[in-house]
């Protein structure tokens, strides 16, 4: 998985990283937004647009959020 949006989303879900997304991967999981991992082509154009800074790419999750990994996998229907 290229990106993974982490527990700053949740409750603020601001949609500037959607709507910098050039192709369309990032979604509505309820609580948060998510990036669906086969779909991220790893542009990296969320992460500067994210305004609570949650979205790492895969090997840069902070420890805390490890989680996320596998949150984002499900919401993506791929856990």
């Amino acid at each position: 998985m290229p990106h993974v949006i982490c527990e700053p989303c949740i409750g603020v879900k601001d949609q500037s990283c959607v709507e910098v997304c050039p192709v369309e991967c990032i979604y509505d999981g309820g609580d948060q937004f998510y990036i669906h991992p086969e779909e991220c082509i790893d542009c990296g154009a969320c992460v500067p647009a994210c305004p609570v800074n949650a979205i790492f790419p895969e090997e840069d999750v902070p420890e805390q959020w490890k989680s996320y990994i596998e949150k984002n996998r499900k919401l993506a229907g791929l856990g």
